[in-house]
């Protein structure tokens, strides 16, 4: 009988401090627990070395960025996916030269750093002003092959954006992974977008017939701005979705979780070439993508 290909996945959640010391400790303790319930790949929020911080525009808060390399967060994170033969995708604030990135690096079981990727969108709006900040990505999708699978990474704003989880999955990717940070609307008190975050992931992973990791932060974050203070409730809700998009495992908005699922990769591979989704692409009609734009459908 050939030998099944299963992985196990995970997805932590917790409330920050603006210590970066303090958050890294935390998620090294939570990457340990998801390694002793049996997790090969475990996903830590995005940004989680401090608070959100772009909530406002505040140029002090650039300093908050180190280069990719040597950055001591990702070697720390190397000799723990070492130790425990995990992989760890590590999200950090990006300096390269005069360009900042809201970048993840993909580090291997064997403590490999296997690259990055660069947050492809980058959002705009009140409490999430982060254009400031980030230069658009400019490594193009991509899929990192590792010990336990062939995985795709993007990082929250990206999730909304079917495009992205369908490049990853025409690469290869087996598994797709979000982290993020997300919560309420300064703006807006009545506006709640975390059923609606869930469903547009749900979909990701229903039609490319692929499992997919999300996770978020809880917590309430106070930022002072020019305006006075801004602030942030998070609302986790970090999930495992299962290739039909249905959710087999999920977090609360207030409490500090792991998450943790298995899956047969060979089997869903069967499922997924036997549903005939990608067999019926039709990219040549698919032209229309690359010259029409939600502003002018005549363009």
């Amino acid at each position: 009988m050939a030998r099944r290909k299963e992985v196990v996945v995970s997805a932590l959640q917790f409330a920050c401090s603006d210590d970066v010391a303090s958050n890294v400790d935390t998620a090294e303790r939570l990457v340990r627990s998801a390694h002793e319930k049996g997790a090969n790949i475990i996903l830590i929020q995005e940004l989680f070395e401090g608070y959100y911080f772009c909530q406002t525009q505040k140029e002090d808060f650039f300093q908050r960025a180190k280069p990719y390399k040597d950055h001591p967060t990702i070697l720390r994170m190397q000799k723990l996916a070492k130790e425990l033969g995990v992989v760890i995708p590590v999200s950090f604030f990006e300096e390269a030269n005069n360009a900042h990135y809201n970048s993840i690096a993909i580090i291997d079981a064997d403590g490999t750093d296997l690259g990055i990727y660069r947050k492809s969108h980058i959002p705009d709006g009140p409490g999430y002003q982060e254009k400031f900040y980030f230069n658009p990505g400019d490594t193009g999708f991509k899929v990192f092959q590792t010990k336990f699978a062939k995985i795709g990474v993007a990082i929250c704003w990206d999730q909304w954006f079917p495009e992205a989880a369908r490049a990853m999955v025409l690469q290869g990717a087996e598994l797709l992974f979000y982290p993020t940070a997300i919560g309420s609307e300064p703006q807006d008190e009545g506006l709640d977008s975390r059923d609606h975050w869930k469903r547009v992931m749900q979909g990701h992973a229903g039609a490319n017939l692929v499992p997919l990791i999300a996770s978020n932060r809880i917590g309430k974050e106070v930022i002072q701005t020019e305006h006075g203070k801004s602030s942030i409730t998070f609302y986790g809700n970090s999930f495992i979705a299962g290739p039909t998009g249905k959710i087999i495992t999920v977090a609360n908005d207030k409490e500090e979780a792991i998450l943790v699922a298995e899956f047969d990769l060979d089997q869903i591979k069967s499922k997924r070439h036997s549903w005939g989704i990608f067999r019926d692409r039709r990219p040549d009609l698919y032209k229309v993508l690359l010259t029409l734009d939600g502003s002018n459908p005549s363009s």
